[in-house]
Order: structure tokens, then C-alpha cells, then sequence
């Protein structure tokens, strides 16, 4: 997962809110089929070996920049065959997921891919995404990094693989879902279902909103299992999500806050998960 300094819903750090900027714009296309977009915050340490990676697999590539105040926005300009969407302050990996949902539809691709450029998902798994959307019987596939179970593995920070656990569980109760990680930013969207999605939540808790909305709009959701991989531990989320406790009741407000908003989700709900409990 990409850390941003953005965790707390309603805008981004600082008292500027999320309101006040909007995102410049570099367009650049192949292929019209599948979109690779990945948001990055700060990232020069991997940006440049992410792009040369993902390069192979011939998906068009955007680039979503959070406000980065390193060199990141220097070494995107060295790749000329990405689209860049960027923000001019901080908004919040929620928001950059809803501005490349946005960039997607308005270009008219099929399927939306969506990974993170801290070096934990690699790319060698979107072909078995690409794979995935041809068979045509899901709109979410979602990354799964826990499919046989959260005590599998041990290889997340326990607060992090803890509250996806608690998280998990609840989504399902609440929801009628079979999900095995609720936060894998590793996912594949049909362009044309995010038609039902509106995506307010700026920060971290997004996942809450989207499943909450995803069920709702009975999308057929798979999963498809990718290697749990966390190279650095000690990224922190920033302001008082640092705060494991803090961290866990914020996200369960803003799925209660979710809920409220939505119409009941109907029972029993289509979903398929692929290779998972």
C-alpha cells in the first residue's frame, strides 16, 4: 500500500481541504483496452524501475502524482509514453483512485487496472489480470494477498494484517461478501460498472466506501491471490493514523457512514471468489 500523509477523511493534510485544486492533465495512448493506473505520492526511490516494469505488458499507463515534493515529478517527465494526471497539493490516495476512475470513463477504456509503486505489487502479475478480464464473468477482480487466510502469512505489520482482518470480517457480515483483503490496492475494474460509483473519501478509508458501493450495485467480484511483499515496514500513515486504534475507528465510521448512505444491499448477493474461502 502507498502511504500517504492524507489520512483523514474530508481532505488532505493541512487546512486546505481537497477542494481547491484540480489536476493538470498529459494524455497519451496505445492501446484502448486496458489502463494501468498508478498513484504515486513521493516516490522517486521506485518510480523510475515501477514504469520500466509495467512498460512490457503494452497497457496504457497513467500516472496519478498526489502532490509529490521530491523529484517524482522530474523522473515522470523521462517517460513520455505515460499519461500523468497531477494533483497540485496532496488529496489522498482516495481521491487519486476516484481521479483515475474519472480519467478511464472519459477515455473510454474497457478495464482499469490499479497497482501500487512502492515495489509490493509486482508487475508480473498483470498479465494474470489482463487474463482474468477476458474470461467477462467479473467487474471488481481484486488482489488477494491473504487467500488462505490472515495467519498463512505473517510477513504484514500485525496492526496492518490485523485490521484487514477485522475489516474483512466485517465487510462480509455486513455485506453478504466472500473477501480474503478488503485493502489490496491491486485491482482490475470494468470501466463501465464505476458508472455506479461515487467516491467521496479522500484518504485511506476509501476501501470502506467502495465495497459499500460495489455491493450495492451487485458487481460480480473475484478474487485473484498476488505475493504478499512489504519492503518497508516502517512507512507510517501520518497524523493519528499512526495510531493503530485511531486507525480501526476511523475506518469503521466511515463504513457506518457508507452504509447509512446506501440503500440495503439485497440478498443472497452474484459473487464468485476465485481460489478463495
Amino acid at each position: 500500500m502507498i502511504l500517504y500523509p492524507a489520512p483523514v477523511e474530508g481532505g488532505s493534510r493541512g487546512s486546505r481541504g481537497i477542494q481547491k485544486s484540480e489536476p493538470s492533465e498529459r494524455f497519451f495512448t496505445v492501446n484502448k483496452t486496458h489502463l494501468l493506473a498508478i498513484p504515486v505520492f513521493n516516490e522517486e526511490r521506485y518510480v523510475d524501475g515501477v514504469l520500466r516494469e509495467v512498460l512490457p505488458y503494452g497497457c496504457d499507463t497513467l500516472v496519478v502524482d498526489d502532490g509529490s515534493t521530491d523529484g517524482t515529478a522530474c523522473l515522470l517527465r523521462r517517460h513520455p509514453w505515460i499519461s500523468v494526471l497531477t494533483h497540485l497539493e496532496n488529496r489522498g490516495y482516495g481521491k487519486s483512485l476516484a481521479d483515475a476512475f474519472d480519467f478511464a470513463r472519459r477515455h473510454r477504456y474497457d478495464w482499469l487496472i490499479t497497482m501500487d509503486c512502492d515495489e509490493q505489487h509486482e508487475p508480473a502479475y498483470i498479465p494474470q489480470f489482463i487474463e482474468a478480464t477476458l474470461k467477462g464473468d467479473a467487474d471488481i477482480i481484486s488482489g488477494t494477498r491473504y487467500p488462505r487466510g490472515f495467519d498463512a502469512d505473517s510477513g504484514a505489520p500485525p496492526d496492518r494484517r490485523e485490521i484487514n482482518r477485522t475489516l474483512t470480517a466485517l465487510l462480509n457480515a455486513r455485506l453478504g461478501l466472500r473477501l480474503t483483503d478488503a485493502f489490496c490496492g491491486f485491482k482490475a475494474y470494468r470501466v463501465a460498472t464505476l458508472e455506479h460509483l461515487c467516491i467521496t473519501v479522500p484518504g485511506y478509508a476509501m476501501p470502506m466506501q467502495f465495497w459499500v458501493q460495489a455491493a450495492r450495485a451487485r458487481l460480480r467480484i473475484t478474487e485473484l491471490p498476488i505475493k504478499l511483499i512489504y519492503k518497508d515496514p516502517t512507512r507510517h500513515f501520518g497524523g493519528i493514523l499512526d495510531d493503530p486504534e485511531a486507525r480501526l475507528q476511523h475506518y469503521r465510521a466511515v463504513l457506518d457512514r457508507a452504509m447509512q448512505a446506501a440503500p440495503p444491499v439485497p440478498t443472497p448477493m452474484p459473487l464468485d471468489c476465485c481460489g478463495c474461502r
